[in-house]
C-alpha cells in the first residue's frame, strides 16, 4: 500500500465526510478491526461496545441497557464520551486511538429492551489513520462501479503491483476444482485459461480463488462463465471469461484493484507532466516576422535620411562660393541615401516565385501559402 499524502487525506475527508459505513463482517475483516478491543470511556470508566456504523463526523454504537455505560450516557445532561478504535496490522504494532464526542440520540436496537443504539457526534476531526482506511475503502467501492470494466493484464509488473504470488490458481466449476491461469482481472470479472470442453464450461457457476500477498490472504470470487473460446492450435485448452456476482465481491479485492489502477493513473500523469515541462524548456522563441523587420529597417533608413538632410543655416558674412559648395554637397548626399534606402527595402522583401506555382492544381492555395 502506497503512502497517502495530506492532500489525498483531505480529499477523502471532503468527499466522504457524511458517508455512513455499516460495519459488517466483511468491513471489519477488510479494515482489520478487532471488535474485542472497542470500548467507550465516560466519567473515568470504560465499557465494551459494538460499532454499528461510522462516518467522519459521527458514530453509532450498540450498548446494553443494563450496563454502566448506558446509565452514564442516558442522563438528562450526558457527559462527553470517547470511543476507542483498534486496528490490527500484519507486520507492525496495532493502531489504536480515541475520538471524543457527545451523545445526540439514543434509540432501541431492533425493538429490543436489552440493547440500545447510541449516536455520538464527534467534536473533533478523526485521526488520519481512520480517514485513510475508511477513505480508501469508500473510494474502492465508488470506482468499482465507475471503472468496473477496466481490465488489468497479468504480467510480471502487474503481479508485483497487485501482490499476486503467482498467476496459476484454482477455479471451482460447479464445485469441481480445476487448475487455471489468470490472463486478466477487473472489478467485475476475469479471464482464465484452463483445460476443458467449451459446452461443459459455458454458463456454469464458478468460484475463483486468488492468492494475494502483503497482507497474505486468499480471496474467493463467486460468478459464472459468460463466454468461452478455444486457444489457437490447441483445441483441448480454452479461454473462459468470468463475470463476478457484484453483491458478493469482497471489499478487500476491490481495494487491491483500486490501488493498482490509482497507482498506474498517477504514474501516467507524472510522466505527462514531466514531458510537458521538458517541452516547455526546449521551446525556442519565434523570430520576428519579415514584415516587422522591414518596418524596423525602413524606420532606421528614414531616420538616417532625416539626419543627412538637415539644413545648415548660412551666416551673414558667408560668401556666395561657400553657399554654392554647401548646396552641391547636400545634393550629392541625398541621391546616395535614397539609393541605399531602395536597396535595403528590396532586400527585405521576401521572394515570391510566381513561375513555379501551378494555378491549375488543387493544392494551389497550399503552394501560395508556402
Amino acid at each position: 500500500m502506497g503512502i497517502t499524502t495530506s492532500q489525498q487525506l483531505q480529499n477523502y475527508y471532503d468527499l466522504f465526510r457524511d458517508t455512513e459505513v455499516t460495519y459488517t463482517k466483511d468491513i471489519l475483516r477488510t479494515l482489520a478491526i478487532d471488535p474485542r478491543q472497542i470500548y467507550i470511556k465516560c466519567n473515568g470508566g470504560q465499557w465494551p461496545c459494538i460499532i454499528n456504523s461510522t462516518s467522519f463526523q459521527m458514530a453509532k454504537i450498540i450498548v446494553g441497557t443494563k450496563g454502566g455505560a448506558f446509565a452514564q450516557i442516558s442522563r438528562k445532561d450526558p457527559p462527553s464520551v470517547s470511543l476507542r478504535f483498534y486496528f490490527l496490522q500484519q507486520h507492525d504494532q496495532p493502531i489504536s486511538f480515541f475520538i471524543t464526542g457527545r451523545v445526540s440520540e439514543i434509540s432501541k436496537y431492533m425493538n429490543s429492551n436489552d440493547l440500545a443504539v447510541v449516536t455520538i457526534n464527534f467534536t473533533q476531526r478523526p485521526p488520519d489513520d481512520l480517514i485513510e482506511k475508511v477513505g480508501r475503502m469508500l473510494e474502492a467501492n465508488s470506482n468499482a462501479i465507475r471503472r468496473k470494466e477496466e481490465r488489468i493484464t497479468i504480467t510480471d509488473d502487474s503481479k508485483r503491483r497487485l501482490g499476486l504470488s503467482k498467476d496459476q490458481t484454482i477455479i471451482f466449476i460447479e464445485n469441481v476444482p480445476r487448475r487455471c491461469i489468470l490472463r486478466d482481472i477487473s472489478f467485475s470479472g476475469a479471464k482464465v485459461i484452463l483445460v476443458g470442453i467449451e459446452k461443459f464450461v459455458r454458463e456454469k457457476n464458478v468460484v475463483l480463488r486468488i492468492h494475494f500477498e502483503d497482507p497474505d490472504e486468499i480471496i474467493s470470487l463467486e460468478g459464472r462463465v459468460v463466454t468461452t473460446s478455444p486457444v489457437e492450435n490447441k483445441p483441448e485448452i480454452i479461454y473462459a471469461c468470468l463475470q463476478f456476482n457484484e453483491n458478493s465481491v469482497p471489499t478487500s479485492y476491490k481495494i487491491r484493484i483500486n490501488n493498482y489502477l490509482t497507482t498506474i493513473r498517477k504514474t501516467i500523469l507524472k510522466v505527462a507532466q514531466q514531458q510537458q515541462q521538458q517541452n516547455s524548456t526546449q521551446t525556442i522563441e519565434k523570430p520576428e516576422s519579415p514584415k516587422v523587420e522591414q518596418t524596423a529597417q525602413t524606420q532606421s533608413t528614414e531616420s538616417s535620411l532625416e539626419e543627412n538632410s538637415i539644413e545648415i543655416p548660412s551666416a551673414e558674412n558667408q560668401t556666395t562660393e561657400d553657399s554654392t559648395k554647401i548646396e552641391s554637397s547636400n545634393s550629392a548626399e541625398n541621391p546616395i541615401s535614397q539609393n541605399s534606402a531602395e536597396q535595403i527595402s528590396e532586400q527585405s522583401l521576401p521572394d515570391l516565385n510566381i513561375d513555379n506555382i501551378d494555378f491549375t492544381s488543387e493544392k494551389k492555395d497550399e503552394q501560395i501559402k508556402s
